[in-house]
């Protein structure tokens, strides 16, 4: 029968986290041409190629799965550790989670911050759109994500979050400008908008749901809190989360532009593999999202 050595597979892991050979030799303290020949070993023990050899180092389908291994006997370690009374307070497990923006920058943190102050924990936290955490899950690169993604990925389980309503608002100003006779399919397909970046198609959808299938000038401010004070300077109308609209809104220094509003459900996968601190994680997660976010 064959076995992964545990200590080749955390190397692989060490080299992806890095992203070279000679800074997972630093971490690992040992030489880089050890590291290369741990590789080299993992690789022909398994018979087949499981580092990409690029900058930075990327892992093959083949070496997510064994980075995957590696990262859960390295949870399994930690609850293990715990529970015989020796884990090290001073010694903080490192918990790597996907999340999109809007979550990161409205909701996410708080449960977070309340884990931090209950284990010993630090996060590493990657961001992209809803649509596309879940691939970090497929990659073993987080442990958990949120994500717009309903089915489960390979041996993860996945629980519904709620629903974040988005709707299209600019600033009264900006409304005088662009859409004088009204929010027309002919204004929308002249007006400028912000988008997040060049995979965001919330806008695009939404205009479509509108009558307009052509693509207006754009501005593209990646990041979740500068989008939403793109859109509060008036550079272009945009699709806010109600968390970061409510109160401009009510002060009269956004107006809502009519149309439907766009509800993107998200959910929570995370690895199916049971882990007390993976679960603790879990539920703090859950149990905020579903607090702020629309049933």
């Amino acid at each position: 029968m064959m076995h992964i050595p545990v200590e080749l597979a955390q190397t692989l892991a060490v080299v992806i986290d890095e992203g070279t050979l000679d800074a997972a030799a630093r971490r690992l303290h040992v030489t880089p041409s050890a590291v290369s020949q741990r590789i080299k070993a993992l690789e022909e023990q398994l018979g087949r190629v499981c580092l990409i050899r690029a900058k930075p180092a990327r892992a093959t389908e083949a070496g997510a799965a064994v980075v995957r291994l590696a990262r859960q006997l390295a949870l399994l370690e930690r609850d293990a550790l715990g529970e015989l009374g020796v884990d090290d307070d001073h010694v903080r497990f490192s918990v790597a989670l996907a999340v999109n923006a809007d979550s990161l920058g409205t909701w996410f943190l708080e449960p977070l911050a309340q884990l931090v102050q209950q284990h010993p924990v630090v996060f590493e936290l990657h961001r992209d759109d809803q649509d596309f955490t879940a691939e970090m899950l497929e990659s073993g690169t987080v442990v958990g994500a949120v994500t717009s993604r309903a089915q489960p990925v390979a041996g993860c389980r996945v629980v519904p979050l709620g629903v974040m309503r988005y709707e299209a608002v600019a600033t009264p100003e900006y409304v005088s400008r662009w859409f004088a006779d009204g929010v027309t399919p002919a204004a929308l397909a002249a007006a400028v908008r912000v988008d997040y970046d060049r995979r965001d198609d919330l806008q695009s959808e939404w205009l479509r749901g509108r009558g307009v299938d052509t693509q207006p000038p754009r501005h593209y401010v990646p990041a979740s809190n500068d989008f939403a004070r793109a859109v509060l300077r008036g550079m272009g109308w945009g699709l806010l989360p109600l968390f970061q609209s409510d109160a401009a809104l009510a002060d009269g220094s956004l107006v809502r532009l009519g149309g439907a509003p766009a509800d993107v459900p998200l959910y929570w996968q995370q690895w199916n593999l049971r882990s007390a601190l993976l679960d603790a994680v879990a539920d703090a997660i859950v149990s905020e999202g579903r607090r702020v976010l629309r049933g």
